[in-house]
C-alpha cells in the first residue's frame, strides 16, 4: 500500500512546514515540501492541513495498559499494545516485572514468540530480578537476587536473541561482569532500581551499560555533594536516560532539566501499568497489589509508585507544557529510543525507514497512526 500525506508540519529533528513524505511497501520512500509531491500516485492520499506529523513513538519501557499487565500472556500484550497504538506507539518494547526464575523466563520466551509475528513488538526488557531491595519499588523484594551467571543466562537464553533491555543494580555482587554479559548477548545493560553512588555508576557505563532506567526514581538523587546516577549518565554521551513525564514520578522542572543536561539522549517513557487507559480501582504489578486513584498508581502495602497510567501522546504534551521545545520531546518519543535500541530504520520519517507517523493535532492529541505505513488507528 502507498500513501502520501501532505500538507504537514512536519516534526523530525527540526519543524518543516508544508510537508509531504510518501510511503510504499511499508517503507518512507520520498519526502519534500510544497507542491512537489503533485503527480505522484498513491493508494490513498491524506490533506494533513497543517497538523503537525511525527515519526511513530517508541516505548523502552512500559508494562500493560487498556485493563492488563503484559506479564499476562500474550492475549493480554496484544490487547495493551492497541490502546498504546491508539496513541502514537507505533512500535514498544515489553517490560516484565521481577518473578520467580522460571516464571521470567517464560515470559520472556513469551515475548520472543510475539516477535516473530508482530513487527510492532521489538522484544523483552526484563526490569528484575537484580536489582537493590532498597530500591525496589514496586517490585516483591523476596524475588530478588543478584545477577549469578547461570541466571542471567537463563533469562538471555529463554529470549532468544529478543531481550532488548535488562535493568540491573551494578552495586550488585557480579554486577559489573552481569553488564558484560548482557552486553555481549545483544542486549542494552541498564542502571536502575540503584543505590549506585557516582563514581560506581560511571564504572557500570564503562562497563558497557547505556540507559538509565527511570531517571530520578529509585536511585539517588541529584544532591550537589553526591551527584549519583543521574549526574553520571548526563555526563556520559554514550548513554541515554529514561524519563517519565506524568506529572507524578517527576516534577515538571525536572523534565525540563534532564533535557537540558542531556540533550539528545532522554527518552520519554511510559512505565505504564494496566491501569493506563483503563477506570481507577485495584490491579496486580507482577506478585504486588497496586491502588489506582484518579490516575495515580500506587502499592496497596507501602504506598510506594507502582508504575504510571502515562500514555506517550500525554507524555509529549506534558514535556512541551514543561517548557521542552516540541522537536525535542518528539526526539525523545522517536530518534532517541530507537538509536537506544540500535534501530537506525526506526524513529525518522527519511527515506528508508520504516513507514511509522503519527499525525498531532495542533494541541497534540493523536489523530492518525501509521505503521510500516499501514493505517493501524483513527481516532
Amino acid at each position: 500500500m502507498s500513501t502520501i500525506i501532505h500538507s504537514a508540519r512536519l516534526v523530525d529533528g527540526e519543524v518543516i512546514d508544508d510537508a509531504w513524505v510518501c510511503f510504499d511497501d511499508g517503507q518512507v520512500a520520498r519526502s519534500g515540501t510544497g507542491e512537489t509531491w503533485l503527480g505522484l500516485i498513491a493508494d490513498e492520499i491524506v490533506d494533513a492541513g497543517g497538523a503537525y506529523l511525527a515519526p511513530g513513538f517508541i516505548d523502552l519501557h512500559g508494562h500493560g495498559g487498556a485493563g492488563v499487565s503484559y506479564d499476562d500472556g500474550p492475549d493480554a500484550v496484544l490487547r495493551a499494545r492497541d490502546l498504546h497504538r491508539a496513541h502514537g506507539t507505533t512500535r514498544a518494547v515489553i517490560s516484565l516485572v521481577t518473578a520467580p526464575l522460571d516464571t521470567l523466563a517464560a515470559r520472556a520466551a513469551m515475548v520472543a514468540e510475539l516477535t516473530e509475528v508482530h513487527p510492532d513488538i521489538l522484544g523483552s526488557h526484563l526490569e528484575g530480578p537484580f536489582l537493590d531491595p532498597d530500591h525496589r519499588g514496586a517490585h516483591d523484594p523476596q524475588l530478588l537476587t543478584v545477577p549469578a551467571p547461570d541466571a542471567v543466562a537463563r533469562l538471555l537464553e529463554a529470549g532468544r536473541g529478543t531481550v532488548r533491555q535488562v535493568t540491573i543494580a551494578p552495586e550488585l555482587p557480579g554486577g559489573p561482569a552481569a553488564i558484560g554479559r548482557i552486553v555481549d548477548a545483544g542486549a542494552a545493560a541498564a542502571v536502575g532500581h540503584t543505590s549506585a553512588d557516582f563514581a560506581m555508576a560511571a564504572a557500570a557505563f564503562d562497563a558497557g551499560a547505556t540507559i538509565l532506567t527511570h531517571a530520578f526514581n529509585a536511585m539517588p538523587g541529584l544532591h550537589h555533594r553526591r551527584p549519583g546516577p543521574v549526574a553520571a549518565a548526563a555526563a556520559d554521551s554514550r548513554v541515554t536516560l529514561e524519563v517519565i513525564a506524568d506529572g507524578v514520578h517527576l516534577h515538571p522542572e525536572i523534565v525540563r532539566l534532564a533535557f537540558s543536561i542531556a540533550p539528545g539522549r532522554i527518552a520519554l517513557i511510559t512505565d505504564a501499568m494496566a491501569a493506563a487507559g483503563a477506570a481507577d480501582g485495584h490491579y496486580r504489578l507482577g506478585a504486588l497489589g497496586v491502588e489506582v486513584d484518579r490516575g495515580v498508581a500506587r502499592l496497596a502495602d507501602g504506598g510506594a509508585i507502582a508504575g504510571s497510567t502515562l500514555t506517550q501522546d500525554a507524555a509529549l504534551r506534558a514535556a512541551v507544557a514543561a517548557g521542552v521545545p516540541l522537536a525535542d520531546a518528539v526526539d525523545a518519543l522517536t530518534r532517541a529510543p530507537a538509536h537506544a535500541l540500535g534501530r537506525d530504520d526506526l524513529g525518522a520519517l527519511r527515506p528508508g525507514c520504516r513507514a511509522d507517523a503519527v499525525l498531532l493535532s495542533p494541541d497534540l492529541q493523536v489523530e492518525r497512526v501509521w505503521c510500516d505505513g499501514r493505517p493501524v488507528s483513527r481516532r
